[in-house]
């Protein structure tokens, strides 16, 4: 039963400074202050293991006083500033969360480390490898906790998944093949679902930076075994858009990879990427994995899976219509237990590592294999050759 508020005295409450820059964007709006860090709010507080709640208190950061304004009044919360320096020397704040575009990532995100602050930050952590190692050490070096979000680890599917991995249902793995996107309007009879700096890369746009990331933490997490190389073709489909006021601009960045990736225990993964692909499947994102003993397909809510004991024998035969009902006698993968907001779990479980130091896995190092893996994928494409991934040491 969730904890409220008024049922919990202040003695048994610690709280939690938080700083949200970047909440007025799409992602820091609607995923982690409303349905993370104020549903956190709502059912009062991030339960501990002596029965005390850590109790996140807010401070909103942003350029625009209007808008912080104005998302700070709708949600009654009365600290905002359009200062990061002054939110920085707040010392009631103790974390700092970063949902800025990429390319303001690096210098905000230093900044906080050398405050003392922990750090907590959508990714890419930065747009080079370099630069996120250059992150991961100086976070080390202050001894401050720090992480990225890892958000498809905790969708419904993808963890319907995990247990179907964990509980060895597919025998040996063999591949997996994944497939993302959707089509994304170019803005010019039709409003586009994306801001367009996502399609600029010196703003730090790009389908490889923004997506290789996720999949890196997703295939390691998911399968146990981290990606030991990438073979990539990267590409921009639509080489012009437009932009929130209507204004043609050139795409710069990559809207779509074609990628192979293999892991170290052997596995291969094919992972299609694309924002100029129109969906003839249930979910945006689909993961269909083959096994020796099971094969599976799993999106972000739903999952489907079929045993060996359950697998059709089919004949190739393009003379009649395909007797067998194939998707028919796959079986679904049953909830099991009632799947909360992936990234409100994300953030309860790193204010828990603040201040319990419980474990944690999604450190400024494993965001930095995402970027290595995008660098990789960049690099794959421009050399047109298959690229081995060195382990990373700080």
């Amino acid at each position: 039963m969730p904890y409220r508020l008024e049922h919990i005295p202040m003695a048994e409450r610690i709280t939690v400074g938080i700083a949200l820059n970047g909440v007025t964007g799409r992602m820091g709006y609607r995923q982690h202050l409303v349905r993370s860090l104020l549903a956190i709010r709502e059912q009062g507080g991030v339960e501990r293991a002596d029965g005390s709640v850590i109790w996140p208190e807010l401070t909103l950061v942003g350029r625009s006083a209007d808008k912080l304004a104005a998302v700070a009044g709708r949600h009654g919360l009365d600290k905002v500033t359009t200062s990061l320096d002054e939110a920085l020397n707040d010392e009631s704040i103790d974390v700092y969360f970063d949902a800025l575009t990429t390319r303001h990532r690096l210098a905000a995100v230093n900044a906080a480390i050398k405050a003392g602050k922990h750090v907590y930050t959508e990714k890419p952590i930065a747009t080079s490898l370099e630069d996120a190692l250059s992150l991961a050490r100086t976070a080390r070096d202050a001894g401050v906790k720090n992480g990225a979000v890892a958000d498809k680890l905790y969708l419904p599917g993808l963890r319907k998944l995990k247990r179907l991995v964990d509980s060895r249902f597919f025998g040996r793995v063999l591949s997996v093949r994944g497939e993302f996107g959707y089509w994304v309007f170019e803005g010019d009879w039709q409003e586009a679902q994306r801001p367009s700096w996502n399609y600029r890369a010196e703003d730090g746009g790009g389908m490889v930076l923004d997506m290789f990331p996720h999949w890196s933490y997703l295939l390691e997490g998911t399968f146990g075994s981290p990606i030991k190389s990438v073979t990539a073709h990267v590409t921009t489909h639509i080489p012009e858009r437009f932009d929130e006021h209507g204004k043609a601009y050139a795409a710069t960045a990559d809207d779509a990879a074609y990628a192979i990736f293999e892991l170290v225990d052997g596995t291969v993964v094919q992972m299609n990427s694309s924002w100029a692909t129109r969906v003839d499947r249930e979910e945006l994102v689909e993961f269909h994995v083959d096994g020796t003993e099971g094969s599976a397909i799993a999106g972000l809510r739903k999952a489907r899976a079929q045993h060996r004991a359950h697998t059709p024998k089919p004949v190739w035969n393009p003379d009649i219509d395909q007797p067998i009902p194939f998707r028919q006698q796959w079986h679904e993968v049953p909830d099991n237990e009632v799947f909360d907001n992936g990234f409100k779990l994300q953030w309860e479980e790193f204010l828990r590592h603040v201040v319990d130091d419980e474990p944690w896995h999604h450190d400024f190092m494993a965001a930095a294999r995402g970027v290595q893996l995008a660098e990789a994928g960049y690099r794959s494409a421009r050399e047109g050759r298959r690229i081995e991934l060195e382990e990373l040491v700080l």
